[in-house]
């Protein structure tokens, strides 16, 4: 069944480039007027199997006016964005003109006191993410979800030993060794946002099973905490584009 919903999913996107892995739905630089070509979206979105995930990377390509064009609670968000620089601006638009334009309808986002948003009529499970140009959103009805984007750039290695124990550092591959360091940081930044406690150590209690990097399709690796006593263990699934990395739990 699965199958074939990917394949009436492609009949109404048409042109629109996307990649599948299971029951994920990637669009990969639809920038929102695109999106807004394809209002069938709406009904794929609010039919979407039980604990399917909804992910969707844009370009931040639009200027912060334009954005707050697309949104009808003007008033609202313009105190609350009056003080940010521009492109914090885009940031913060952009995913509420995404939600609106993926659900039909406009939604609150909340924070709770980790910083962890939340929407305000708890519809759906999200998780945001902003790397330099892009956007990353997840949406999930069943479950608790997180997602974190990374541009692909070698500053990561001025805080390398910060996040990598010795058993990764081992790991590290000889020929992706940039990719592979940045999936490490993306992958922890998801389980820091997947946990949601205070006082968690990235290099400690953060822990990669080893795995090579692939490159241009979605693949997966595990990994586990050691900072709650249930030292839960998660599957993070991964894409490495050519502008960026992208995990999600």
């Amino acid at each position: 069944m699965l199958s074939r919903r990917k394949n009436d999913f492609l009949d109404i996107v048409g042109e629109t480039e996307m990649k599948y892995e299971d029951n994920v739905i990637l669009w990969y630089d639809a920038i929102n007027d695109k999106i807004q070509k394809n209002r069938e979206l709406k009904s794929i979105a609010q039919t979407f199997y039980k604990n399917q995930n909804i992910i969707v990377v844009v370009p931040m390509e639009e200027d912060s006016e334009l954005l707050l064009s697309r949104l009808s609670f003007k008033e609202r968000y313009l105190p609350l964005i009056e003080k940010m620089a521009e492109n914090r601006k885009r940031e913060w638009l952009s995913i509420r003109v995404l939600i609106k334009e993926l659900l039909g309808e406009e939604k609150e986002i909340l924070y709770n006191p980790f910083g962890k948003p939340y929407l305000s009529d708890y519809s759906f499970y999200i998780s945001i993410s902003h790397t330099k140009g892009y956007a990353a959103l997840i949406l999930n009805k069943e479950n608790e979800v997180a997602i974190d984007i990374e541009r692909i750039t070698p500053r990561v290695e001025n805080i390398r030993t910060r996040f990598v124990n010795e058993e990764e550092e081992k790991a590290l591959s000889q020929s992706n060794k940039l990719v592979h360091l940045l999936l490490y940081w993306s992958a922890k930044e998801s389980l820091f946002k997947r946990l949601c406690i205070e006082n968690v150590d990235f290099k400690t209690h953060l822990h990669i099973s080893p795995f090579e990097p692939v490159l241009g399709e979605w693949s997966s690796f595990d990994a586990c905490e050691t900072r709650t006593e249930n030292h839960n263990c998660f599957k993070i699934h991964y894409f490495v584009h050519e502008d960026y990395v992208l995990t999600y739990i």
